[in-house]
Parts: structure tokens; C-alpha cells; sequence
């Protein structure tokens, strides 16, 4: 799977490793991903989610239900 979160889209950049010597190579940086359950209380089921760490805090602050609403607006199939 692609390492893109479902929530805010967030997925990998690229940049430079810098070494001591300031000799630069590229390198990609990965999203703090984590896949996780949640209990989706109004269609009493678990929905499993590939979700970044600002986006488990997203849906702490706003509520699953608000989340999965937007995401389904967006086009997103849950």
C-alpha cells in the first residue's frame, strides 16, 4: 500500500541527507503512519484506518463521525 494517510493526505517528500562533510544525497521522508481501529458508533462497526499521528488528533478534537463525513465528501470510500 501506499504510504499516504487517509485523513489528511499527508505522504512522503523528498529532500537531502547532509553528511559532516556537507556532501548531500537525496533521501525521502516518510509520514509517522499508523494503521488503526476505530469503532464507528453510528453504523456499529470497526473501521480500520491507515492515519498519520496529526490525524489520530484530528479525530480526537473532532469526532470520528465529523472525519468520515468529510472524507466521504471528498470521495473517499470507508
Amino acid at each position: 500500500m501506499a504510504k499516504v494517510c487517509q485523513v489528511t493526505g499527508k505522504k512522503p517528500i523528498t529532500g537531502h541527507k547532509v553528511s559532516h562533510s556537507n556532501i548531500k544525497t537525496k533521501r525521502r521522508f516518510l509520514p509517522n503512519l499508523q494503521t488503526k481501529r476505530f469503532y464507528f458508533v453510528e453504523e456499529d462497526r470497526w473501521v480500520t484506518l491507515k492515519v498519520s499521528t496529526e490525524a489520530i488528533r484530528t479525530i480526537n478534537k473532532n469526532g470520528l463521525s465529523t472525519v468520515i463525513k468529510e472524507m466521504r465528501a471528498n470521495g473517499a470510500k470507508i
